[in-house]
C-alpha cells in the first residue's frame, strides 16, 4: 500500500470514527436529554456538580459568537464559509505530502469536528446540538460552554497543533544552541 493509500485510509477512517462518534452522541442527546433536567454528576471534592449533561442548541459559532446575526448572514457565514474552509482543509490534508503524520492527526480532528457540526447546521435549521458542560474552580464556581464530540475534537485538534508547534520550536532551539557549542 503506498503512502499516499495508506494516508487516505487513516483519515477516513479517522474521520468516520469521530462524525459517527459525534452524530450518534447527538442523537442521544435529543432523545434522552431534550424536555428533561440536566443529569448531574457530582465529584465530593468539588462544592457542585463537575460534569452535567444537559440538552442545548446553538445557533452561533463557540460560546454562540454570531447568533444574533440574521439567518442569512449566519447562514453564510457559518456554513458556507465554514464548508469553503473545511474543503480547503481537507485538500491540505489529502494532498500536501509534506505534512508530518503528527499534524496530519491534529488537522483530521479538526476537520472531523467542522463536519460534525455542519451536518447539524444542514440538517437541523441551522442549529448545533450541545450536551456536555464541566464546573472548575473553588472560589468563584465557573462553567464552560455546552458543546458536544466535535467540539471536543476540534479542541483537541488545536491544542495538539499549538503543542506541535510548541516543541519543535524547542527541539530546533536545543539543536541551535547544540551546534553553536560545537563551533
Amino acid at each position: 500500500m503506498t503512502g499516499q493509500l495508506k494516508r487516505i485510509s487513516w483519515v477516513g477512517g479517522v474521520l468516520l470514527f469521530f462524525v459517527l462518534l459525534d452524530q450518534g452522541t447527538k442523537w442521544m442527546a435529543i432523545h434522552y436529554l431534550k424536555g428533561h433536567a440536566p443529569i448531574l454528576f457530582p465529584a465530593s471534592w468539588y462544592p457542585h456538580d463537575l460534569f452535567r449533561l444537559q440538552y442545548a442548541t446553538n445557533t452561533g459559532a463557540f460560546l454562540s459568537l454570531g447568533s444574533t446575526l440574521s439567518d442569512g448572514m449566519r447562514f453564510g457565514l457559518l456554513t458556507g464559509l465554514n464548508m469553503l474552509i473545511l474543503l480547503i482543509l481537507a485538500w491540505v490534508i489529502f494532498f500536501k505530502r509534506t505534512l508530518s503524520m503528527s499534524v496530519v492527526v491534529a488537522l483530521t480532528l479538526i476537520l472531523s469536528g467542522g463536519i460534525g457540526n455542519i451536518i447539524d447546521r444542514l440538517f437541523r435549521e441551522g442549529k448545533v446540538v450541545d450536551f456536555m458542560n464541566l464546573g472548575f474552580g473553588s472560589a468563584w464556581w465557573q462553567r464552560t460552554g455546552i458543546f458536544n464530540v466535535a467540539d471536543l475534537a476540534i479542541i483537541g485538534g488545536l491544542v495538539f497543533l499549538v503543542a506541535l508547534e510548541f516543541f519543535s520550536k524547542r527541539d530546533m532551539d536545543t539543536d541551535n544552541a547544540t551546534a553553536e557549542e560545537g563551533l
